[in-house]
């Protein structure tokens, strides 16, 4: 099968919305496709009235899938209450998150599941997963290529090309970066997509704010 993890250049800009619209325009497309956010923090409980808004949920209904406590536990095994990094989240509730055990769960999914995976990792590139290891770890660890996603805030050009270097100095491959328009940003997205496009070498692809997923981004997974 084909994994993709879809990692951001920051926290808050768009990963779980990316995809997302990457999800409906495979399957729409009448390819078989799944999406994991193993790790994943500010997730209320199944059945609160705040749960529809978690990432989880977004991925879930993307896919089809119907909430409940087996889909969301098979979608997101590591869920954790307080909008923090998942090793703060978890020490908040008295448990303990380990890098392996996340990269475990993951190649069991990569070996069980046809088509394709997208895995969705959690904050930033850089963000702490556990107390030892950060989102590139975890990426490195899966041994698979990566869409990184930006926003188009300011001073989203250099925190995008600096989470790109820091993937090429890992020798992880990225497929593309994908601009996700920021609300009340200064600038169009596609302005910082071109400013991003003249100092990488893979393709710079811009996604609206609620606009559907680009062809160029569908044809890279």
């Amino acid at each position: 099968m084909t994994t993709v993890f879809i990692a951001g250049a920051g926290t808050e800009i768009g990963k779980t919305y990316v995809t997302s619209a990457i999800v409906r325009r495979l399957r729409a497309d009448g390819r078989d496709v799944r999406a994991l956010k193993p790790v994943a923090s500010g997730v209320p409980p199944v059945g609160d009235p705040g749960f529809a808004d978690s990432d989880t949920a977004r991925l879930l209904a993307a896919q089809g899938v119907a909430v409940s406590e087996n889909s969301v536990a098979a979608c997101s095994p590591w869920r954790y209450a307080a909008e923090l990094a998942p090793d703060q989240a978890a020490a908040l509730e008295g448990r303990t998150l380990e890098l392996e055990a996340v990269v475990a769960w993951c190649l069991e999914r990569m070996e069980a599941e046809a088509g394709t995976l997208l895995i969705e990792g959690v904050g930033g590139l850089m963000s702490p997963v556990t107390q030892e290891a950060t989102g590139l770890g975890w990426l490195w660890s899966l041994a698979c290529p990566a869409i990184l996603v930006s926003g188009s805030y300011l001073g989203a050009i250099s925190h995008t090309l600096t989470a790109y270097e820091t993937c090429r100095a890992a020798d992880v491959p990225v497929l593309a970066i994908v601009v996700n328009e920021s609300p009340g940003a200064p600038t169009p997205p596609e302005t910082v997509a071109e400013a991003i496009g003249r100092h990488v070498e893979v393709p710079v692809i811009v996604i609206a704010r609620d606009a559907p997923c680009p062809d160029a981004l569908a044809a890279l997974v």
